[in-house]
């Protein structure tokens, strides 16, 4: 028993409320669906898995099907490290969290024992807070809102870049589609694809809006020739990871320049020929899903371990990674930033290709590459977010995300409307 522990048991004391022990011999009480169980057995400082008899009450509480709210954090969680009982960590239908969200709540392993979360403020230090040091940051629309550009009245298309989607393969020519739609409906100001010969008409055909460029082979590509009027580069979907479209990204990387964003096969590509990794411009931004990730950076232990890798990758290499998934995390000289938009209906085939359009729009208007990547996750999330409150998440495929997107921006940047008001009626 701490210090803390026995000053609090006191101030029960004084209150007339006296509690009931239990030990290893006792009798677990009585539990009903209807019960709601506070969970508070252990602080945040625990550093080592329950004892047997503590695993047995855990356990006995989450087969009670009744109610679980847990203070702070799921009792049996460690905040720094992963689960190693997972039998022994209480399974929290409510977590009401002391002033700040945590790591754990964010992470595939640990955040399957929370089902739902909200903070409460009590009363630490905001300046303190505001000024001390962190490794992750939590990225909702108050922290996007200063990053917004908006639109000049006298501004014209060049304004807003010229973005070229590099991908494409018998096949596959879908994924350049949904990224060149997506990177149009985001904001840039032009949009070129480059493509094998069998690409040409149907994205003539499905985005009149882009203009194409061809390779000379029909099937995929073999050599991206150089186009100097486009200003960013989003390259990878459908690509295929032939010896031919290799050499041909391997020659193309070590000749651009500008910003750029690789997706899917070019990451493949970039794992088999680590190589390629050093011909990166600074801040080149992969965004991989977690079986392209591992085949990046390498296999991992757990999510802290994964998290540790990432972040060093990054470093070796001064670029940014977008981990895809429920709570998608970018990562940037030692720096995570976790999304808080999205659902799971986002778990469908084309949104990844439908996020490296978003993102490369972005770069094209101007966007610096950690907030390209950071609010097009977010951008991301929210129009799939709309899109589910449409369609429901198991209906909703890649195209409805970018439906969404013109929506997302008004419900994130206009001015919130006043109501008119009305004039009274008499009762009638």
């Amino acid at each position: 028993r701490s210090q803390d522990f026995l000053h609090n048991l006191d101030r029960l004391k004084e209150r007339k409320l006296w509690p009931n022990f239990l030990n290893e011999d006792s009798e677990l009480p009585a539990m009903h669906p209807d019960d709601i169980i506070i969970d508070a057995i252990f602080g945040i400082g625990l550093n080592r898995s329950p004892d047997p008899w503590v695993v047995r009450i855990i356990q006995y509480l989450n087969d009670s099907r009744s109610f679980i709210l847990s203070v702070d954090v799921p009792s049996g969680l460690y905040l720094d490290r992963a689960v190693e009982q997972p039998d022994a960590v209480i399974r929290s239908n409510f977590v009401l969290s002391f002033q700040a969200p945590k790591l754990i709540f964010f992470l595939p392993e640990t955040g399957a024992f929370i089902r739902e979360w909200d903070v409460l403020d009590i009363g630490l230090d905001r300046e303190y807070i505001q000024n001390t040091p962190v490794d992750y940051h939590y990225m909702t629309k108050a922290e996007l809102l200063p990053w917004f550009r908006p639109r000049r009245k006298f501004a014209h298309k060049g304004d807003y870049g010229h973005a070229r989607i590099i991908g494409g393969s018998y096949g596959k020519i879908g994924a350049v589609t949904l990224a060149a739609k997506a990177c149009i409906r985001t904001g840039s100001g032009l949009v070129s694809c480059f493509v094998p010969i069998c690409g040409y008409v149907p994205i003539q055909s499905a985005l009149p809006e882009a203009m194409v460029e061809t390779d000379t082979s029909e099937i995929e590509i073999t050599a991206i020739t150089e186009n100097d009027k486009t200003t960013v580069s989003g390259i990878g979907m459908g690509l295929g990871t032939s010896e031919k479209s290799a050499d041909a990204l391997a020659k193309f990387l070590k000749g651009h320049k500008g910003p750029l964003v690789i997706d899917a096969d070019g990451i493949n590509i970039l794992a088999g020929k680590k190589g390629l990794l050093k011909a990166l411009v600074p801040d080149t931004i992969l965004t991989p899903h977690p079986g392209e990730l591992r085949r990046l950076i390498g296999d991992w232990a757990d999510d802290f371990d994964k998290l540790r890798m990432a972040r060093e990758f990054t470093e070796k290499y001064s670029c940014i990674l977008v981990i895809k998934g429920a709570h998608t995390m970018v990562i940037h000289q030692g720096q995570g930033f976790v999304n808080s938009s999205g659902n799971p209906g986002l778990a469908t085939a084309g949104s990844g290709d439908v996020l490296t359009g978003i993102i490369t729009g972005l770069l094209a208007q101007g966007y610096k590459a950690l907030q390209a990547a950071i609010f097009g996750v977010f951008l991301h999330g929210v129009a799939g977010d709309l899109a589910a409150s449409k369609r429901g998440m198991e209906a909703m495929v890649a195209s409805d995300i970018i439906d969404n997107l013109g929506e997302a921006y008004t419900r994130l940047f206009r001015e919130p409307e006043i109501p008119e008001k009305q004039e009274e009626k008499p009762e009638t």
